[in-house]
Order: C-alpha cells, then structure tokens, then sequence
C-alpha cells in the first residue's frame, strides 16, 4: 500500500520555485510505435512556461488518487524484468543523459502500447534530499538520504509535439516511508477501469 503522505512529500515540491528535477527527456511515438523525434534537456533550462507544463504531466503520475489510480507492486523477478529493471537503473544513474538507454526504453514502451494517434514518452530525473524529521531543531534541515527516482509517462499528443494529460506511467523506485524501496514500482492508470498495461507487462511478472 502507498501512503498518501509520502506522495505529497514528492508533489509539494513539483512547482516552479521549488523542483529538484534535473533533466527531463522524451521520444515522440507514431501510432505503430515508430520514434519520430526525442529531446532531452537540463531541466533548469526550459522556459517558465514549459516547466509549468512540463511539472503538471510530472506531478500528474505520484499526484494520483493513492492505492487507486497508483497502486504498488512488486518488481517482477523473472529474466525480462531483471533487464528492465537494470535499464531503469542505467537510466537513473546517469541522470538521463544516454539516449541509447533513452531510446531502448522508447522502443520498449512503442512495442506494446496500442494507439490510434500520436503520442509521447517522458521520463523526469529527480534527487531529493530527503530532510530529518525530527523535533531536534540542530538537526532540522539535515538529510537523512537522497531519494533518485524517475516517473514515467504515456501521453497522447493534443498539438504538434504537444503532449496532454498522461494515460498511464510509473514511479521508481518507489518511495515508502520517506525511503527508497528499489524492490518495487508505483504503477498510475488514468483510468483503473479500463488499464493500459503497458508498464505492467513491462515491470512485472506474469
């Protein structure tokens, strides 16, 4: 179970003033699946408008109704899971700075996620600091780790290389009391009733 705390934790931060979020990096799909363009750019050096749009696709995945639209799971152990498992990590620790990590996980996704129109693949880079809680104001600020983590999203396109609101994406690691929790993933679907599985197929064991 996810608790609610913890996810207002990360999305407190998600404004313009008060993001960590490093890179942000993205492939424009075709309906087939096909790559039609990527970027991939230091998060700090997007316009005020686009961060704004940019931090609500963002926010949109841990902002969700908890254990409902964003449910936790295990992270799938078998031999495709542990491939995927081992992207992510690429992915996290180099910041987002391969595109060929970048673009075997485009790829990926393009694979099995079914769509009638254009659509865009986003994957967000943050470190937080995660502070002390504790009534001892010496050690009020201090860190007790640093959380690195990257959410993921679907999104159809509502303009030219303009993506909507997201459909389905990820959280991972997860984040559990405050904590780092690499054994498992925090899945969001728009619409619970009717999933896109595209990440579950993706995470975890079938």
């Amino acid at each position: 179970m996810i608790n609610r705390e913890d996810m207002l934790e990360l999305t407190r931060r998600m404004t313009p003033s008060r993001t960590s979020f490093t890179r942000v990096a993205g492939g424009y799909m075709e309906p087939d699946g096909e790559i039609d363009e990527s970027f991939n750019v230091n998060f700090l050096n997007l316009s005020a408008a686009e961060k704004e749009k940019n931090l609500a696709i963002a926010k949109a995945v841990p902002f969700a109704a908890t254990n409902v639209n964003l449910r936790s799971y295990a992270f799938g152990d078998g031999a495709e899971q542990r491939k995927m498992r081992q992207l992510l990590y690429g992915m996290r620790e180099c910041g987002l700075k391969n595109d060929a990590l970048l673009y075997t996980f485009y790829e990926l996704v393009g694979a099995r996620y079914r769509s009638r129109e254009p659509y865009a693949i986003l994957v967000f880079h943050d470190r937080y600091d995660v502070p002390v809680k504790a009534s001892d104001k010496e050690r009020q600020g201090e860190s007790e780790e640093v959380y690195e983590y990257l959410i993921g999203a679907v999104a159809p396109l509502v303009g030219e290389y303009e993506p909507g609101r997201p459909v389905c994406g990820f959280l991972y690691p997860a984040f559990a009391d405050r904590s780092t929790d690499d054994a498992h993933v925090a899945i969001f679907q728009a619409d619970p009733e009717h999933k896109i599985p595209v990440f579950e197929e993706l995470f975890l064991t079938r």
